[in-house]
C-alpha cells in the first residue's frame, strides 16, 4: 500500500472514532476536533463531507494530484549544477544572490532547499535564543564604526581588509585590501567617509593604532593619544572604545560574511593582486553587498556633518616632533630633510618643527603654522608657497 493510502486509512479510522463518540454525546464537537487534530471549523466541515459521500468523502484529492507549483525536474538540475560547476563551498544566501544577479527566479528558501537535498549545502545549527546585540545608533552618521580582519585566496598572500562602516544601517562607507592594518589604513577609510559625507564619533576596538592601553585588557587611556587618535582630535571627532564582546559582535559578524563570500568572488573572477582587488571592490562588491546586507534606519534623519576646514590630508596625518640639526636639515627615518631658505628666517637650527607623514607617504615640515617645505615620499624636495597650515 502507498504511503498516501495508509494515510487515508487512518484518517478514515479516526474519523469513524470521533464521529461516533460525537453522536452517542460522548464527545462535544471541540473534544472530537481535538482527538482529529484539527479546528472545530474543520470536524463540521468533515461532518457534512462525511454526511453528503460518505467515508470516500473524507479524502483530500490534493495528495493524489502534483501540484501545479512544482519546479520541472531540469529547473532543480541547472540550479545544482550551476551550484557545483562555479559555486562549490558558497553559502546558500551568497549564491543565492548570485543566482537572481543570472536572472533565477525562485525564492531563497526553494533554492536553499534544492541545494539542501542534493547535500550541496549543510543546514545549519539553530542559533542561540539569548544572542547578546548592542543597540545601533538612531541615526545615519552618528558613529562610524572601523576594523580589519586577515584574508587569504591566492596561496601564500595574507591581506588585511580594512572596513569603515555606519553603526545604523551597517551601509559600508569604504573597503580596500593593505598589507597591514595600521595608522596609515585607518586614516585613509576615515578620510573615504568624511570626503563622502563627514560623521560625529568613531567607534572602534582597543588596537595600538587606535588607543593606547597601559595594562593588557584594561582601559584605554584616553589622555594619550595614539596618532590616529591625534588625528580625530583635531577634526573634533568622539573616539568611543569597545570592551564587551557584545559591542564587538557586530563587526565580527559582518566580516565572518566577509571570510565566506569575498575570497570565494575573488577566485571566481580570477583576481590575483591587490590593486585588482581593490578595483573589484570599489566597482562591484560594495554596491552589490550594501543592497543586500544594508538595514533601515531606527529614526527618520542624518547625522553626518559635513567637513569644511580646509585640506583634508594635512589633518588626516602623522605628526612627528623634530628638532632642526646644525646643517639647517631635519633627520627622519632615515631621511635627511634640507629646509630651503625663505624671507622670514636665515636658518631654523635648534628649532621646534612638526614633520607631517600624509596618507600617500608625501611628506611636510611645519614651524608654527607655516609650511617650511614639502616633500616626496624618497625625501625629495617640491616645491610649495610659503602658507599657513591647518
Amino acid at each position: 500500500m502507498r504511503w498516501t493510502e495508509l494515510l487515508q486509512e487512518i484518517r478514515k479510522m479516526r474519523f469513524e472514532e470521533a464521529y461516533e463518540g460525537w453522536q452517542q454525546s460522548r464527545l462535544t464537537q471541540a473534544e472530537a476536533a481535538s482527538l482529529l487534530g484539527v479546528s472545530e471549523r474543520t470536524f463540521r466541515r468533515y461532518l457534512c463531507r462525511y454526511e453528503e459521500n460518505g467515508l470516500e468523502g473524507l479524502i483530500d484529492q490534493r495528495l493524489e494530484q502534483v501540484s501545479h507549483r512544482k519546479a520541472p525536474v531540469d529547473a532543480v538540475l541547472r540550479v545544482t549544477e550551476q551550484y557545483r560547476s562555479r559555486h562549490s563551498g558558497w553559502s546558500a544566501k551568497h549564491f543565492y544572490a548570485w543566482y537572481r544577479r543570472d536572472g533565477g527566479g525562485r525564492s531563497y528558501t526553494w533554492v536553499k532547499s534544492r541545494l539542501q537535498e542534493a547535500n550541496l549545502v549543510t543546514r545549519a545549527k539553530a542559533r542561540g535564543a539569548h544572542r547578546k546585540r548592542r543597540d545601533r545608533s538612531p541615526w545615519p552618521g552618528l558613529m562610524i564604526h572601523q576594523d580589519g580582519s586577515t584574508h587569504e585566496w591566492v596561496p601564500g598572500q595574507r591581506w588585511d581588509l580594512i572596513v569603515t562602516m555606519d553603526d545604523t544601517t551597517n551601509e559600508h562607507y569604504s573597503m580596500f585590501f593593505v598589507e597591514q592594518e595600521d595608522t596609515v589604513s585607518s586614516l585613509r577609510g576615515v578620510g573615504d567617509v568624511i570626503k563622502a559625507r563627514g560623521f560625529s564619533s568613531f567607534y572602534s576596538d582597543r588596537g595600538s593604532h587606535y588607543w593606547h592601553t597601559p595594562e593588557a585588557g584594561g582601559k584605554v587611556d584616553k589622555n594619550n593619544h595614539t596618532q590616529f587618535g591625534q588625528a580625530m582630535q583635531r577634526l573634533g571627532i568622539e573616539m568611543i572604545a569597545a570592551y564587551s564582546p557584545e559591542a564587538r559582535g557586530r563587526s565580527e559578524r559582518m566580516f565572518r560574511t566577509q571570510q565566506e563570500r569575498l575570497p570565494r568572488e575573488l577566485a571566481l573572477a580570477g583576481i590575483g593582486d591587490m590593486a585588482a582587488a581593490n578595483c573589484y571592490l570599489a566597482e562591484r562588491y560594495r554596491a552589490t553587498f550594501n543592497a543586500e546586507f544594508m538595514q533601515p534606519a531606527m529614526e527618520h534623519g542624518s547625522a553626518f556633518v559635513a567637513w569644511i576646514g580646509g585640506p583634508l590630508d594635512e589633518i588626516l596625518c602623522e605628526r612627528f616632533e623634530r628638532t632642526v640639526g646644525n646643517d639647517n636639515c631635519v633627520s627622519f627615518e632615515g631621511l635627511k630633510l634640507q629646509i630651503p631658505a625663505d624671507r622670514h628666517r636665515c636658518h631654523y637650527v635648534k628649532a621646534k618643527v612638526a614633520v607631517l607623514r600624509r596618507i600617500d607617504g608625501s611628506l611636510a615640515i611645519l614651524h608654527g603654522p607655516r609650511k617650511l617645505a614639502e616633500y616626496g615620499p624618497d625625501g625629495l624636495a617640491r616645491q610649495v608657497m610659503n602658507h599657513a597650515a591647518a
